[in-house]
């Protein structure tokens, strides 16, 4: 017999959250925004595929799922979060029992579709079972086929029938393109693959899917949200969110400021705050001693630019390769973290090679090492192509390191630049906090480059665009109370 849930309830998608399952930042927001939510008296369940690896969890209930002729018994097995939020696991060992969470390499798996779609009728039955929710939150292309299933299979369900959804995108360069002639597998029929559907230049997209059957859209920050909607932007889908404009919203994600905070971090050597930049010297030293650097009084005085990134074009690696052999001339210290493609590697470690005293590369990740960089480095490097939000430079502010970015996206909207003659602001608002440069050229990265060393000379400016920084709400609360006032718009209409 179904229980009845509380009056307000939130089922929530996605293919991977921290602690669970992790490639990128999507599992970091679906790893804090579920307790974020229940903080607000929301009643929450996240879904999502028990992958290889996951022990986690006690199993409640063990049912079949269907999706056209495929069938799985499938295991929901329920891990208490933080807050009185939960994460139910999907197992069906078929599709989820695999070394990787979506393929090998730049493969995908070639039963993604499939793969996803099960997760979505898993967990829409699963909620059915238990009294159904309020409202269903999809998140990216993974769960896009929840509100295209809550329109069609769902529509006159007993208890889902009427169940509202939203649909956040986190990167729309990632749109879950299929061969059209899985409809009937997925249990859509022809009449979804046209252009008002789900069809996408002769393909099916589980993106468009979720952004045209949601009740609301989001993404992950304001500017992002205006940004998608252009050609130089969009990724083929803006004219679909023009269409849609109404109804998009921007809500910048947060940080989980329990486990970034330079008060009680474990990776560093001395825990400091606005009040005592002391530690950050011990960490900046570290930083030097780890990353092999030299370590002497001119070392420590010098300035020290930290990146943590993928070493993609997306990135702005492409920027700096083009600046590759001006870096070494700056009178600064590099400390470079990060995995990406193999070009832009070799670019770092051939640099690191030649210039031993100034530029440091580790490739690959060390948590350890990306905390540390972002507590010892004086300023960190965010010159990305396109940033739909960005949590390094949020990061970054929260310990004092004075953020470098492109303004694009999250980028544009949590950093405020400051002008070379410090005191006057730049643009909008609120005291400075970083460098901001607009046109994606080298020689506008170089020139916000060059604005940062010569404000880090005057030690009074430098520590008022710290302060500022630090004084910043990034905390996932503020993110929550936006999602929480959409739901109730959504859930009132």
């Amino acid at each position: 017999m179904a229980r009845r849930r509380p009056r307000r309830s939130v089922l929530i998608l996605g293919s991977e959250a921290q602690p669970f399952a992790k490639t990128g930042g999507l599992a970091d927001v679906l790893g804090a925004l579920p307790p974020a939510i229940a903080r607000l008296a929301w009643d929450v369940t996240l879904v999502l595929p028990r992958y290889r690896g996951v022990a986690a969890g006690t199993i409640v209930e063990t049912f079949p799922v269907t999706v056209g002729g495929y069938t799985r018994d499938a295991g929901f097995h329920e891990y208490p979060l933080a807050d009185g939020a939960r994460a139910i696991l999907v197992e069906c060992a078929d599709l989820y029992d695999r070394d990787a969470l979506y393929g090998h390499g730049v493969a995908d798996y070639p039963d993604n579709a499939l793969r996803f779609a099960f997760l979505a009728r898993a967990a829409l039955e699963f909620a059915a079972r238990r009294g159904g929710a309020s409202i269903v939150h999809a998140h990216d292309w993974q769960a896009g086929l929840a509100p295209v299933y809550l329109k069609t299979i769902y529509a006159s369900h007993p208890v889902l029938g009427g169940t509202p959804s939203v649909f956040t995108i986190h990167n729309l360069a990632y749109q879950g393109l299929f061969d059209a002639a899985l409809l009937p597998a997925l249990d859509l029929g022809w009449e979804q693959f046209t252009v008002e559907r789900l069809e996408y230049w002769g393909r099916i997209s589980f993106l468009k899917g979720g952004i045209v059957d949601s009740r609301i859209i989001t993404t992950v920050s304001r500017r992002y949200a205006d940004e998608i909607q252009t050609a130089e932007f969009g990724f083929g889908f803006d004219g679909i969110l023009r269409a849609r404009r109404a109804d998009l919203v921007g809500i910048l994600n947060g940080i989980d400021t329990a486990e970034w905070d330079p008060s009680r971090d474990p990776f560093l050597p001395t825990p400091f705050d606005a009040r005592n930049l002391a530690g950050k010297t011990d960490a900046k030293l570290e930083v030097l001693r780890r990353c092999g650097l030299p370590v002497d009084a001119r070392a420590a005085k010098r300035p020290l630019v930290g990146m943590v990134s993928r070493m993609v074009d997306q990135k702005g690696l492409d920027l700096i390769a083009a600046l590759a052999t001006d870096l070494p001339r700056i009178d600064a210290t590099w400390a470079i973290l990060g995995t990406g493609d193999p070009r832009y590697q070799d670019m770092w470690r051939a640099l690191a090679a030649q210039y031993p005293d100034r530029i440091a590369a580790t490739i690959g990740f060390d948590e350890s090492l990306a905390h540390l960089i972002e507590a010892g480095a004086d300023m960190f490097l965010m010159p990305s192509q396109y940033e739909p939000c960005g949590l390094n430079q949020m990061y970054s502010m929260r310990y004092g390191t004075v953020p470098i970015v492109h303004a694009v996206g999250g980028l544009y909207d949590t950093v405020t630049d400051a002008a070379p003659r410090m005191g006057r602001e730049v643009g909008r608002r609120k005291k400075p906090t970083g460098f901001v440069f607009r046109e994606y050229t080298p020689e506008a990265l170089r020139d916000a480059i060059s604005r940062a060393l010569t404000t880090f000379a005057d030690a009074r400016a430098w520590k008022a665009l710290q302060l500022a920084g630090m004084d910043e709400d990034f905390s996932w609360d503020r993110s929550a109370a936006e999602y929480v006032k959409m739901y109730e718009k959504v859930v009132r209409a």
